[in-house]
């Protein structure tokens, strides 16, 4: 029965293409389940549409149809993260086709079906899945549900690109034939990413968030150097849990280790409660088919309500820089969006609702080869804010730990100059002093 109905609705993906209304907003799945077969094809019916939207999130690939100046009247790329593609058509090519969402991440889906309804657009979602179950007529989402399940439930045409090297991941994540347009096939391989190797200064900030992480914590790390190298250094810790928008590769070290066995957790003990995967095939190979993993909307896992319902709660976030007040900013260079806020203003209010939970930002002091200072006395003009200074709790350098939670602004402000190279200190104390901070 599930066969046949799949065989009704299978096409090329040119005739899927082709299909499209001519004008229409198509959202694809996030990050390394993105619709390759869609992206990679699109641009070559550029007659066919007089104006499509793609909205992305995190892309992995480079495709011509936002890299390209021919497609420009065409195309209109929204993105909710910016990766190394989206920068170069952005600031490398200088194209117009490309644009921002600003978001929460748990959010985020609801909102922009919210936006595209407002505009009366034609809503497509276009995901990637595995193959048919054929005896229940189900597919799986596999590594991805921050925002495409809720897509996919707003949609006005669902289509779905199974990928026979896509992982199935258990949780939340079925989506049976009767709820899909048009299925097309691909067979491209999942992206990886890979690690990322610390630097000397990454290792000295992991040294002090380590011991900031006691036995039984569950734990939201991010991706990056400091991450990484704080992931070497709980190797003696004892039932540590994971609750995280992305699992990464160092956790499955931890796991594999015993230090994560998930079962001090107060929320989904036993379980990795993730949103989605992002990292290297021996991770695609470890959370396929596996039942330790649950992976459920980003609406539910970033909710910083949920995330407060784990104790002992400890949400790891890097930052680009950090003013003397205490406001953080992690997306952006001046006013060139540099990547997004992702779920880290979520996962951050979450742990320091937490019982006993901790939010930690961290950064390297310095940047540009240490030219300048990570803890500046103002942010840059236009420069958005990721977590506002009434959210911030802790903040870690390679040259210590400061808690600002209930301080005052001029205590913040000797505490991060504290924290900031001892070349900029005396600056940065009289920048302070000018702006009466202290």
């Amino acid at each position: 029965m599930w066969k046949e109905k799949y065989k009704q609705k299978l096409m090329s993906i040119e005739e899927a293409i082709l299909s499209l209304p001519k004008r229409c907003t198509v959202i694809v799945s996030m990050a390394a389940a993105e619709a390759q077969g869609f992206l990679s094809n699109v641009h070559k019916f550029k007659d066919h549409f007089e104006k499509i939207k793609v909205v992305t999130c995190l892309d992995m690939g480079y495709y011509d149809f936002f890299l390209q100046k021919d497609y420009e009247n065409t195309f209109h790329l929204h993105t909710w993260f910016f990766s190394d593609s989206t920068r170069k058509s952005k600031y490398q090519n200088n194209l117009d086709i490309l644009d921002f969402i600003p978001n929460n991440l748990h959010m985020a889906g609801l909102d922009k079906v919210m936006a595209e309804k407002e505009e009366g657009n034609t809503l497509v979602f276009w995901g990637s899945c595995t193959p048919l179950i054929e005896k229940t007529g189900y597919f799986n989402l596999g590594i991805s549900n921050v925002y495409e399940k809720d897509i996919a439930e707003n949609a006005d045409i669902v289509v779905m690109e199974v990928n026979q090297k896509m992982p199935f991941v258990h949780g939340d994540t079925e989506w049976h034939i009767n709820n899909v347009n048009i299925i097309v096939e691909s067979d491209w391989d999942i992206p990886e990413l890979p690690i990322s190797e610390p630097k000397e200064e990454e290792k000295r900030i992991a040294e002090y968030i380590a011991d900031m992480i006691p036995n039984g914590s569950t734990i939201q790390i991010g991706i990056g150097g400091i991450p990484n190298a704080v992931a070497r250094l709980l190797e003696d810790k004892k039932d540590l849990g994971v609750h995280t928008e992305m699992l990464t590769e160092s956790m499955i070290d931890l796991f594999e280790k015993g230090v994560i066995t998930n079962m001090k957790k107060s929320l989904w003990r036993g379980k990795f409660v993730i949103a989605f995967a992002l990292g290297t095939q021996r991770m695609y190979d470890f959370i396929n088919h596996n039942p330790g993993i649950l992976e459920l909307r980003g609406r539910y896992v970033n909710d910083p309500y949920v995330v407060g319902l784990n104790d002992n709660m400890v949400s790891l976030n890097t930052a680009i820089s950090v003013d003397l007040t205490g406001q953080v900013v992690s997306e952006a260079i001046g006013t060139q969006q540099y990547s997004g806020p992702g779920g880290q203003l979520d996962t951050h209010r979450g742990a320091i609702r937490s019982k006993n939970g901790k939010g930690i930002i961290a950064l390297r002091s310095t940047a540009k080869k240490g030219t300048v200072s990570t803890i500046v006395p103002m942010l840059d003009p236009g420069a958005p804010v990721t977590v506002p200074r009434h959210d911030l709790d802790y903040v870690v350098t390679e040259w210590g730990i400061v808690h600002l939670r209930g301080r005052s602004a001029g205590e913040r402000a000797k505490q991060l100059i504290s924290i900031a190279h001892p070349n900029f200190r005396k600056e940065l104390e009289e920048k302070a002093k000018e702006m009466r901070l202290i």
